[in-house]
């Protein structure tokens, strides 16, 4: 496979975990930097290497020859300019979720890729994880029997101030769905394979929040097939240890998943005990981001393309439900805009 060139776009907390995954792939060089900070661009370079610095993708797509994708970094709402410009000059492109913060907005960044002939792909990461792929495959060959209902808990503190995150979520809003559901709703429909249908939703914001918008959210989803997933997910938990678990219960047995990472176990009905299901090694933020990676080095020179931006339709779509469903008290049906 031929090395390819790549420029990236946004180096806050997310566009430096993408450097050190770009600089430890063979098959890829980083040859520029992008970020309207130029101290983030000084760091950048002190860090990771003195390439090129621009302050727009559009400076640097016109400056720099052979560049042969794009990965952007950058915050949801500010990506319309770098978005023309890589299909303007036919690059692909990687872009952190979400792809935008409405629905619209989205699918016309995925008519424009698909205009110009170019992979979009989308940086859900959770996908790549040995655990997802497992707890996929036991589903697939009906570990649990016929899938009946889930529950899906996601409770953690989340300190918007930590020097390590990003911090524009704090001001945005809806942050807990467009910054985290949305990866808990790409794994519904990526583990379960099929889609939401409908959804009863509320969110609030607790006293002791540091962020100006929600980020408690409660929410009840039909899937296809008569199949039913209760979630809770929250940024601003009265513990700092994350709680996580992922139970999906079938007519004769149960999976579960009690850490984002792993620790996954089934039982059928009948038994006294979980059992642990066996996983390969990993190492969290780094298998899984040099999986995507890969997966779109592979997308870039003409393999099919995984974690679509046409595919994150799906996810968007609930979002938008949510946050309609709460703002109006009653239960939302989810259109299908992947299948349009």
């Amino acid at each position: 496979m031929k090395k390819l060139r790549l420029v990236l776009a946004g180096l806050g907390a997310r566009g430096h975990a993408w450097a050190d995954t770009i600089q430890r792939n063979p098959d890829c060089d980083l040859i520029c930097y992008v970020d309207p900070d130029p101290t983030s661009l000084e760091q950048a370079q002190h860090r990771f290497g003195n390439q090129p610095s621009f302050a727009s993708l559009t400076e640097a797509l016109e400056t720099i020859e052979d560049i042969d994708a794009t990965i952007l970094a950058t915050p949801p709402d500010s990506r319309e300019m770098d978005i023309a410009a890589a299909c303007k000059h036919r690059l692909p492109l990687l872009v952190e979720k979400p792809l935008a913060l409405n629905l619209e907005l989205a699918i016309d960044y995925v008519q424009q890729a698909e205009k110009a002939g170019i992979p979009l792909m989308i940086g859900l990461n959770f996908r790549y994880l040995p655990v997802t792929q497992k707890y996929r495959r036991l589903l697939e060959k009906d570990a649990a029997g016929q899938l009946g209902f889930c529950r899906f808990t996601y409770e953690r503190w989340r300190n918007g101030h930590a020097q390590r995150l990003n911090r524009y979520p704090i001001s945005m809003l809806q942050p807990m769905l467009w910054e985290q559901s949305i990866h808990h709703f790409d794994l519904m429909r990526f583990v379960y394979q099929r889609e939401a249908v409908a959804v009863y939703c509320r969110s609030w914001n607790p006293s002791w929040t540091m962020y100006a918008d929600d980020t408690n959210v409660s929410a009840l989803f039909e899937f296809e097939g008569g199949f039913e997933i209760n979630y809770q997910g929250t940024w601003v938990g009265g513990w700092q240890e994350l709680n996580f678990e992922w139970r999906t219960d079938g007519s004769n047995g149960v999976i579960v998943q009690r850490d984002m990472f792993g620790d996954l176990y089934q039982a059928k009905r009948m038994d006294k005990e979980l059992t642990p299901v066996e996983l390969p090694p990993s190492e969290p933020w780094v298998t899984d981001l040099s999986s995507l990676l890969t997966a779109f080095l592979q997308a870039s020179q003409g393999a099919p393309i995984e974690c679509s931006g046409k595919d994150h339709l799906g996810s968007l779509a609930m979002v938008e439900a949510c946050i309609q469903s709460a703002r109006e008290g009653r239960r939302i049906k989810i259109d299908q805009p992947a299948k349009i």
